[in-house]
């Protein structure tokens, strides 16, 4: 058994910072010493960016692994920001391996068996951050049954919590029939302006519907952090003392120091309690 944190950064909603959260807490974590490997299951390839991972067509990544063509091993690279960041980009072939997967013999478990076959404790990563598309199709339910936690960002701005009960009821049912030990381990606020009082209020009511589960500490709205990945790179490499990075830097700590989060049992199953997760959904 692998001793790596798994985490799937999931929000069927765009725009929420999904792959500028996956890549910024996993560079935060490979500065303060942590191994830490980003798998991109997005075809557009963002992450790939912001580590300065190669995706040009035809590079070894993340479409050749699930399809088996290549192993974990040949399609990981070195960030060249940090020698403990490595990453398995996406290329644009991976538009086509949802259809390319569905003859496959366990191909909802595609990641799960490149990535747990020895690989993960030969590195001795200890995390592992997987960013998917927006979507639930073939390639975000194998992010979802290779690991064991989901973060989900939520941005402070109006609609916040649409699509959130869909989501949740997605986690659910792979957690029902994939993946038992799939659960919510953080939510993590984004695009928060001190500015407004629409913010301060999506905040409060994120905390009062999803309680200890979400982060104390929330990412501003922040011009760098929009600007690095047009640098290839992360905002904690673009630069490392503006507000955006260092806001990921004490998220990154925070979701290391509690380890884990574990929901309560009233919860429910998935982290989330039946009459919040009823008022989601409808």
């Amino acid at each position: 058994m692998t001793s790596a944190r798994l985490i799937t950064i999931a929000n069927q909603k765009g725009g929420v910072g999904k792959t500028t959260s996956a890549v910024n807490l996993a560079a935060a974590l490979a500065a303060d010493g942590r191994k830490v490997l980003v798998v991109d299951l997005d075809p557009q390839g963002n992450a790939s960016t912001a580590v300065g991972a190669q995706h040009t067509s035809g590079t070894d990544s993340s479409y050749e692994v699930l399809l088996g063509d290549r192993t974990a091993e040949q399609a990981m690279q070195p960030s060249p920001d940090n020698p403990n960041l490595f990453c398995i980009p996406a290329t644009i072939d991976l538009a086509g391996a949802e259809i390319e997967m569905v003859s496959l013999v366990r191909r909802e478990f595609r990641l799960y068996d490149a990535l747990h076959n020895g690989f993960l404790e030969s590195h001795g990563f200890d995390y592992v951050f997987i960013d998917c598309p927006p979507s639930l199709g073939l390639l975000t339910i194998n992010a979802m049954t290779c690991a064991e936690e989901v973060l989900i960002p939520i941005q402070c701005e109006y609609y916040a919590l649409e699509g959130v009960g869909q989501l949740l009821g997605n986690i659910g049912m792979i957690r029902e029939h994939l993946n038992q030990q799939l659960h919510i381990s953080g939510i993590l606020l984004t695009m928060f302006d001190a500015r407004t009082k629409l913010a301060e209020q999506v905040a409060n009511e994120v905390r009062s519907q999803f309680g200890a589960v979400v982060l104390g500490n929330v990412i501003p709205r922040s011009i760098r952090v929009s600007e690095a990945p047009g640098f290839g790179k992360t905002v904690v490499a673009y630069d490392p003392s503006s507000t955006g990075a260092m806001a990921y830097v004490a998220a990154a700590r925070e979701l290391d120091l509690r380890g884990d989060y574990v929901p309560h049992p009233s919860t429910g199953a998935i982290g989330v309690s039946p009459e919040i997760y009823a008022e989601l959904e409808g």
